[in-house]
Formats: C-alpha cells, sequence, structure tokens
C-alpha cells in the first residue's frame, strides 16, 4: 500500500504540480499588477503544468507517468479555463485521452487503481463538499487530518478489490502506514526535491537532498516496519474474469449515479463476492514446456520441482492464494514422480532421463513430459509436441472424476504470432 510513495505515480505528478503551483503563486500575488489582474492563479497553474512535463520527461515516459500527466494537465487546464478542476468530467476526459492512446491500459492493474482511487475521491469530497457548504470552515489543522484520513481510507477501499484480484493480497494495516507516511511525503519529500532543483545552480542541492532523504527513510521504515507485523497480509485466489468485471461495473455504477439508484449497483457487487468466496481453483496445472506440473491437495499445490519455472511457480502459487516458495510447495509432492489428483495419478517425466524412466501408465492416468514421447499409450500424455500445440493446460475433475481439460490455445485463440502454419498461409513463411 505504500508502493505508490516509492514508485513514479499519480501522487508526485500530484504533489509537485501543487507544490510548484502553489509556491508560484504565493510568490506571484506579491506583484500588484499580476494580482490585481487575477493572473496569479493561472500563472502558477501554467507553471506547474511545466513542472509536471519535465517529471514525465525525467522518468523516461512510462504508460503510469503518462497517465499521472495526462490526470495532471486536465486539472491544471480547468485552472486555467476557470472551470471546476476537481470533477467526474476530468475524470472521465483524462481516462478518454489515455484509452485513444493507449487503449489496452484499461486491461492494467494501473490503470485500474489509479482511475478507481481518483473517482472514489472525487465522490466522497464533492458530497462533503455539498454537506459542508454554508457552514462555518473549520481549524486547519483539523481539516487537514481529517483530509488524510479520508482520502487514504476511501483511496484505500477503492483499490483494495482491484490489487487483490491482481496481486492476490490484502494488506491489512496500508490504511495506518498511509496515514504515517503521506503527509511526510507532501510536506518534506517533494518540497525539498524542487527546492534541489532550484540550488543547483549554487551546488546547494545536498541540503534538501539530505532532508528529503530523511523522509525517505522514514516511509522505508514504515514499511518494514509494518510488513513484519503478525498477519500483516492476507493471500487470496483470483476470482474468475466475469466476477471481476460485475465487481468493477457495480462499483462504478455506485460512483456514478447521484442518487438512490446508485444502491442497484450493490447487486453485482455482492454476487461477484460471493462468487469470488467460492472459486474453484483447478486441480492440475501444467507448464506450456512440460517442465512444471501442480497438483492441488488438501494442503495446498505440490510443485513438481523445486527449481525452475519459476515465475510460473509464482504466478500459480498467487493465484491459488498460497503464500509460500516454490521449495515448500516442492515438498508437498510425494511419492517420487507420480502424485494421486482426484482419483487420478498424475506422472511428471521431466527431461530425457525422465523419459526414458516410463514403465507405462494405466488408462486413467495423466503423464507429462517435457520431451517429445513416441511411443504408445492408453492413458493422456502431454508431451513437448502437444504442449507446443496447445500451451499450458489446466485440468479440473468433476465429482465423478471426469476431466475437463482446458488450453491457453483455446482462450486465447490461433494468432499469426503464435502459429507457424497461419504465418505460413498467410505470409508463405
Amino acid at each position: 500500500n505504500l508502493a505508490h510513495l516509492l514508485a513514479i505515480s499519480g501522487l508526485h505528478m500530484g504533489l509537485l504540480a501543487g507544490f510548484v503551483f502553489t509556491a508560484l503563486r504565493l510568490g506571484l500575488i506579491l506583484i500588484p499588477s499580476i494580482a490585481a489582474g487575477g493572473l496569479a492563479k493561472k500563472l502558477a497553474a501554467f507553471g506547474g503544468l511545466i513542472a509536471a512535463a519535465g517529471y514525465l520527461g525525467l522518468s523516461g515516459g512510462s504508460i503510469a507517468t503518462e497517465r499521472a500527466f495526462v490526470m495532471a494537465a486536465v486539472t491544471v487546464g480547468a485552472v486555467i479555463l476557470e472551470r471546476r478542476a476537481i470533477s467526474l468530467r476530468a475524470v472521465a476526459l483524462a481516462a478518454l485521452i489515455i484509452l485513444v492512446r493507449r487503449p489496452e491500459a484499461i486491461t492494467g492493474p494501473g490503470f485500474q487503481m489509479s482511475f478507481a482511487a481518483t473517482t472514489a475521491l472525487v465522490v466522497v469530497f464533492t458530497i462533503m463538499n455539498r454537506r459542508n457548504a454554508g457552514k462555518a470552515p473549520r481549524n486547519p489543522i483539523v481539516s487537514i487530518s481529517v483530509g488524510t484520513l479520508i482520502s487514504s481510507a476511501v483511496a484505500g477501499f477503492a483499490t483494495l478489490p482491484i490489487a487483490a484480484a491482481h496481486f492476490n493480497m490484502i494488506s491489512h494495516y496500508g490504511l495506518l502506514a498511509n496515514l504515517i507516511s503521506v503527509p511526510l511525503m507532501g510536506v518534506l519529500v517533494i518540497p525539498m526535491a524542487v527546492v534541489a532543483v532550484c540550488l543547483l545552480p549554487l551546488h546547494l542541492e545536498w541540503i534538501p537532498l539530505m532532508l528529503m532523504g530523511y523522509g525517505l527513510d522514514w516511509i522505508l521504515g514504515v514499511a518494514d516496519a509494518v510488513s513484519h507485523w503478525p498477519d500483516a497480509v492476507s493471500k487470496v485466489p483470483a476470482p474468475p474474469d466475469w466476477a471481476f468485471f460485475s465487481l468493477c461495473l457495480g462499483l462504478l455504477w455506485m460512483a456514478l449515479m447521484m442518487s438512490k439508484v446508485r444502491l442497484v449497483g450493490l447487486l453485482p457487487v455482492c454476487i461477484a463476492l460471493l462468487v469470488w468466496a467460492q472459486v474453484q481453483r483447478p486441480d492440475v496445472l501444467i507448464s506450456d514446456t512440460g517442465s512444471l506440473v501442480g497438483v492441488l491437495r488438501d494442503g495446498g499445490r505440490a510443485l513438481s520441482k523445486e527449481k525452475g519455472s519459476g515465475f510460473v511457480a509464482s504466478v500459480w502459487l498467487e493465484n491459488d492464494g498460497d503464500a509460500i516458495f516454490q521449495k515448500r510447495a516442492a515438498g508437498r509432492w510425494e511419492g517420487g514422480r507420480t502424485i494421486n489428483a482426484g482419483g487420478h495419478s498424475v506422472h511428471a517425466a521431466s527431461g530425457k532421463r525422465g523419459l526414458a524412466g516410463f514403465k507405462g501408465c494405466n488408462r486413467k492416468d495423466i503423464v507429462v513430459f517435457s520431451e517429445a514421447y513416441k511411443g504408445d499409450a492408453t492413458c493422456e500424455i502431454f508431451d513437448r509436441n502437444r504442449l507446443r500445440e496447445t500451451g499450458s493446460i489446466s485440468i479440473t475433475f468433476d465429482e465423478n472424476g471426469i476431466a475437463d481439460i482446458t488450453t491457453a490455445r483455446a482462450m486465447a485463440g490461433r494468432q499469426y504470432w503464435d502459429t507457424k502454419a497461419l504465418r505460413k498461409a498467410r505470409f508463405g513463411h
């Protein structure tokens, strides 16, 4: 939950543009001609936009930074044009610009979490502003404290289901960690970074950078301490795609509707959470090379080997909601190369030695080779040649022990870049 403080994110861009805007505006209102003409705010906003553009260039222009810059630019543009800077229209315009340029971004966690947090914050603070309209202003310290608490809580809850779906984990103390870290980011780290740039010509940048380092050490210390608290993180299995879509649709409906009709969004949200809580993971998983096999057992998924195919193993375990490492998961694989799954024997024979040691199988067995198998067998065999055509495999057994086999190729379809026959038919080679 503190990754947005240490990565290039919309928070950085917003804090940078906001600090430059505030500093320039305070300086410009000291000039009577500019202050009297009402140009101070617009010129300061334009300066904040230039600072954000400079940050975009320095950061390398990744998708996350472009997204943050577009949102900052929309906000600053609204200030210059004397429009409402914080509104759902501004959020929608930023999303439209990004999706026109990079439509694939909508499937990524960065886009989803960024706009989920922003949309939720705009909705909540709009409602609060309406209720507080006409009331006497609060003490500034109280307002800042309450605003920080509410913004951290709202952003955390808005991104919680998306983070859980993509990263298979829930941080229990993320709100507390943000509350004791975010204020320091805004009042010390970002301002000192800007001051350091201004002092570079005088070779005095080491002073603000030293102060900035203290702030970053504090944030890293908070992250380290909180992450080591008991039960700081819970692992959750990945939801079905349609359930995740239903969840996002329901939350979006509740955010956009301004009357009691918004309560209708609770229905798809509840259905999605109910399905997610009862999700069933595949009984058997086979990598596209056949070098790794995972079998789901009562104690968790057992892996066929403790080293190699580490990325595949980590993804399987994460999607299972299992917090252990590959080596420990391999310790669950008992009985040599063969293990039982749903009344079927699963035999994993990796490498030429495993192929040479194969002694035959029964009709209900499942055998996986990482090499090409040349021979006759009555069981279900997945060798290198077959997996090259199917991609990775998932197998689920019903209550009668009948296997439902799903292939990656069936899910993704055949494309020019992964099917030689299609390329040859289309391009001649």
